[in-house]
């Protein structure tokens, strides 16, 4: 018996279902809640960053309590406690954001709590409003429909994994609103034992995404890896050539810095992209 950990919002349970279904062994799932689940009402930038949503799962994996692990991708840090290992990471969905609710107006009233959006939004449309959104897909959504916010921001990935890709007024491009690292994959963790828990993960492993990540990955984890900083990645793959178009700005939004970078190696591109934006 392989013991899945998850978070419990729909959306993760959605994901940690995904996972089950397509491993061939006898699993079930573990609800674990994070620091992250608990903080509802304030900015994941001002309370801690990414780990508020992997610290508990992954010290349920390190104490033997599950196996594996599964997460939206953009949640990890860029570096792992010792001892875990990212197994393996499944074809990629669509990274980008996506506009629900009403078209972008002057005055228009936006809900999102992420510093990467807001700084980037601010540049594509100046004169909306940006207004604090925390909560679960559902919870956003319901937010919207009772009049609080004229238009909410979320990942088109987390839309269709829900069924609410009707909801979906606008995909934004990635030169436009540049995705957070990860965003539109699912993580598998579990020890670095080369144990049947990560034999049988590394089976889904997908190795276009996990090349185009692993560019992303490198590029966070120059900026330190975490919430507080508005940094946005997308790297894709063209024949053994990567291309990773990035930025990067001060926490208030100021001294944005955009880059791209090719090459052929994941790491190298990301690591040369960050440096020369950290200038």
């Amino acid at each position: 018996m392989i013991v899945i950990g998850s978070r419990g919002s729909q959306l993760a349970l959605w994901q940690a279902r995904h996972i089950q279904s397509l491993l061939k062994v006898e699993t079930r799932i573990e609800v674990i809640k994070t620091t992250g689940d608990k903080i509802q009402d304030v900015p994941l930038s001002q309370v801690g960053g990414k780990g508020l949503f992997t610290k508990e799962i992954e010290e349920a994996l390190l104490d033997r309590r599950i196996d594996l692990a599964v997460h939206s991708l953009k949640d990890m840090p860029s570096e792992l406690p010792a001892g875990l290992i990212l197994a393996a990471i499944p074809e990629r969905e669509d990274p980008r954001d996506a506009l629900v609710g009403a078209p972008l107006k002057e005055g228009g009233r936006v809900g999102t709590s992420s510093l990467r959006r807001s700084v980037q939004l601010k540049a594509m449309h100046r004169g909306v409003s940006i207004e604090t959104l925390r909560g679960n897909v559902n919870t956003r959504i319901r937010k919207l429909d009772e009049g609080q916010y004229d238009t909410i921001i979320l990942a088109a990935s987390g839309l269709r994994r829900l069924g609410w890709a009707d909801r979906i007024a606008e995909l934004i491009p990635v030169d436009v609103m540049i995705p957070a690292v990860g965003q539109g994959a699912l993580a598998i963790e579990t020890r670095d034992d080369q144990g049947e828990a990560h034999c049988i993960a590394h089976t889904l492993e997908h190795q276009a995404s996990r090349i185009a990540i692993t560019a992303e990955r490198a590029f966070l984890a120059v900026f330190g890896g975490g919430c507080q900083v508005p940094i946005g990645a997308h790297a894709t793959i063209h024949g053994s050539e990567i291309h990773l178009r990035a930025f990067v700005s001060e926490p208030d939004g100021s001294n944005v810095k955009r880059g791209e970078e090719t090459g052929t190696d994941p790491v190298s591109v990301g690591q040369a992209l960050a440096k020369r934006l950290f200038r």
